[in-house]
């Protein structure tokens, strides 16, 4: 779930000795699969921990997550990194915003997931994001464009050279191409 490199937990080793006795250190997301989201470390006394956590040992040290970060911590990686500028304690979960999904789950969910995941993120810069309404028998998913891609005058090469081509190549065999169902109506919301 999650991997603490070598430095990182010798930086939380040296920290935790000067806490209490039975101190770990708590991985956990704020707002997990939203936006929002936010990864953080911080002590956790031996009197916090709850029944439904999950204790994570490491050399010298346990890492505690709370039942609901679990699937948002899925691939986090937590590094201690020294050069010329100092050293920085560095936090990296690629799922926070976005709870992974298993490689046999249904075709609509695994879509979406890339969406979200990765094409999603991108859109946010000029204001826009993109949802699949539908998978239809042919292999076709069905996407509709929100926020600043409604009525973007560069629609349609997103959705051909940057959506399709994506998700084409991720879901060979599974997807055979994308259509766009969104009424696109130009106004100030446009991001073009």
């Amino acid at each position: 779930m999650i991997s603490i490199s070598e430095q990182a937990q010798a930086h939380f080793v040296k920290l935790l000795e000067k806490q209490a006795a039975g101190t770990s250190i708590r991985v956990f997301v704020v707002n997990p699969g939203t936006a929002q989201a936010e990864c953080g470390v911080s002590y956790c006394p031996a009197d916090a921990v709850e029944d439904t956590d999950i204790q994570i040992n490491f050399n010298g040290l346990n890492a505690i997550v709370d039942a609901e970060s679990k699937p948002f911590l899925v691939d986090a990686e937590i590094d201690f990194v020294t050069d010329q500028m100092g050293s920085q304690l560095t936090l990296k979960a690629p799922n926070a915003k976005v709870r992974k999904v298993n490689d046999n789950a249904p075709l609509m969910e695994r879509v979406q997931y890339v969406i979200d995941a990765e094409i999603n993120p991108q859109l946010a810069n000029h204001g826009g994001r993109v949802s699949v309404m539908e998978l239809t028998d042919d292999g076709v998913a069905v996407l509709q464009f929100g926020g600043g891609c409604n009525g973007c005058s560069q629609v349609d090469l997103t959705l051909k050279e940057g959506i399709e081509k994506e998700l084409l190549a991720r879901f060979i065999g599974e997807l055979n191409g994308v259509r766009d169902i969104t009424e696109h109506q130009r106004g100030e919301h446009s991001y073009y």
